[in-house]
């Protein structure tokens, strides 16, 4: 099983969400077709999102609770705890989109392989000259402190630049056209 981010219409109707159709995400095939042969990961989740309008988030969950600061951000914590439905608002979809495009334009420079180590660089980066880099400096050693396992190691991610790319690119489809994104566990 795992954790699956599903574009539903927004607002809900009824007791239930009603999905988006595959349809509204087509065009994320050809996005597939134009990514270098090395680009398998990212052409498959394309592939995905186009045929079915959902994301399998497992296994960024992580990396993407890192890069915001918070916990559960694709699992939709916090609306799960107000509605009773883990639901992430449009307005939230451009929230994570701007997130992991600022990322991602923040990685250029490191190459397309992601790893715990570039991440590292690339968030003291963003951090360092604002108001409180100390305190926020700090506060992120903690947190990939946290990540490390018993012995110290840093976690084995492996992603793409592309692949990333593709993630954002879904959240700011839903934003853009208002369909919100149901954390279906």
């Amino acid at each position: 099983m795992g954790l699956d981010n599903v574009a539903v219409q927004w607002p809900r109707t009824g007791r239930f969400y009603d999905p988006v159709a595959p349809a509204e995400f087509v065009d994320f095939a050809g996005l597939a077709e134009k990514l270098p042969l090395h680009a398998g990961p990212a052409a498959a989740l394309a592939d995905h999102v186009a045929k079915t309008g959902t994301v399998r988030v497992t296994g960024y969950t992580e990396l993407v609770d890192l890069l915001f600061g918070l916990n559960g951000v694709l699992f939709a914590t916090d609306a799960a705890a107000e509605d009773e439905d883990p639901v992430i608002s449009p307005d939230d979809c451009a929230w994570i989109a701007g997130g992991l495009e600022r990322f991602v334009n923040g990685h250029q420079e490191f190459g397309d392989e992601i790893t715990f180590e570039t991440v590292s660089t690339v968030l003291r980066r963003a951090l360092e000259g604002s108001r409180l880099a100390e305190q926020q400096l700090r506060w992120l050693q903690s947190r990939l402190d946290a990540l490390r396992d018993d012995t110290g190691n840093a976690p084995q991610w492996s992603y793409t630049i592309a692949e990333l790319d593709v993630l954002a690119k879904f959240y700011r489809r839903c934003a853009n056209r208002g369909f919100a994104v149901y954390a279906d566990f």
